[in-house]
């Protein structure tokens, strides 16, 4: 049994992490933190966990978060990079779920989020934490940056074809749709639903933040800069992931096949036969990604289509994934949540 912390237990990141950290047979809760609501029992603002959390929130300086095995960041960019040198010496592991130590060059990282980075010093020993790429890393992670959502739809889409070498580098596209939980749990005017729904709209296309994490992940898997054009929309839904990727080939190879091999050995990817259109609904509530390839038209254009749902796969439920591998446990455990549907 591992005692577990979540600094920033009110957003949906956070609500996801509790309901799968519950439920897991290896886990105590034993802090949940919020500067808000500090006093509040977590069950009076998530009803859903009545009977399953009874902590309350806590303010993060009157939490025992040294005293934890793991603690989980799920918190705006910038948070745990200012607290996670002190929680590192003394001994707990931290999975981070903002982007603070996602992209390795530092300057880079200050280019895109527009503050100077407080623990640079990490960022070199942080494991990025993509478990069908790092896994062995992950297994010995003091510090693990768990990937964006974008990011993962988009990495595990392109990843056999990039392995291969069988798509051009320099010209790949991902089209990706996101549902409106992916701006998070703040109020701002186009989430609204008189914004939001009947709407759909592209945005970030100039350069989103999730472009140079995606960009470095390919690149370090091929060995080489891969260039890529990103362009994420928001679409009227609550939860999901859609991301439809294009690369054009440059050797013939069977991509069906390639696919199914890369992910045989993977419990959270799931390849769909060929000619499936993958929905973004089948994989709710889940830790799942579903993949289908296409050719249009026997062409020399591939089209991925890759779905997960964005709190899950894309932030919490990889989390969980990544604690599970980095001490030692089934990796599918307190992850096997059948999808919701309708």
């Amino acid at each position: 049994m591992i005692k577990v912390g979540v600094v920033g237990g009110t957003g949906y990141t956070g609500v996801e992490l509790l309901r799968l950290l519950c439920l897991h047979p290896h886990v105590r809760l034993t802090a949940v933190t919020s500067r808000g609501e500090a006093g509040m029992p977590v069950a009076e603002m998530f009803p859903s966990l009545r009977g399953r959390v009874d902590l309350c929130f806590v303010a993060p300086q009157d939490a025992a978060l040294d005293q934890c095995d793991v603690v989980f960041f799920a918190t705006p960019n910038g948070i745990a990079m200012k607290q996670a040198a002190e929680l590192v010496a003394a001994g707990v592991r931290v999975i981070d779920l903002s982007a603070d130590f996602r992209i390795r060059d530092v300057a880079e990282w200050q280019k895109w989020y527009g503050m100077e980075h407080a623990a640079p010093q990490l960022v070199a020993e942080a494991v990025y934490g993509l478990p069908e790429v790092n896994r062995e890393a992950i297994r010995t992670a003091r510090v693990l940056a768990n990937p964006g959502c974008y990011p993962t739809a988009v990495q595990l889409g392109f990843l056999p074809l990039v392995e291969a070498g069988v798509v051009e580098l320099g010209s790949l596209v991902a089209d990706a749709k996101s549902g409106v939980s992916g701006a998070g749990r703040k109020a701002e005017v186009r989430t609204l639903f008189a914004e939001a729904a009947d709407n759909f709209q592209a945005y970030g296309v100039p350069g989103h933040r999730h472009l140079p994490e995606i960009r470095q992940g390919l690149s370090r898997v091929a060995g080489q800069p891969v260039g890529m054009t990103f362009v994420p929309h928001l679409v009227p839904m609550i939860r999901g992931i859609h991301a439809t990727l294009y690369g054009r080939i440059t050797r013939e190879v069977d991509v069906q096949k390639l696919f199914e091999e890369r992910f045989r050995d993977e419990a959270f990817v799931d390849v769909l036969p060929a000619g499936s259109h993958p929905e973004t609904r089948s994989v709710r509530a889940s830790n799942l990604c579903r993949i289908a390839v296409h050719r249009p038209q026997g062409g020399d254009v591939l089209v991925v289509l890759s779905v997960i749902d964005n709190l899950v796969k894309g932030a919490a439920g990889q989390a969980v994934q990544n604690m599970n591998i980095m001490f030692g446990f089934d990796e599918r455990c307190g992850l096997e949540v059948v999808p919701v549907s309708p």
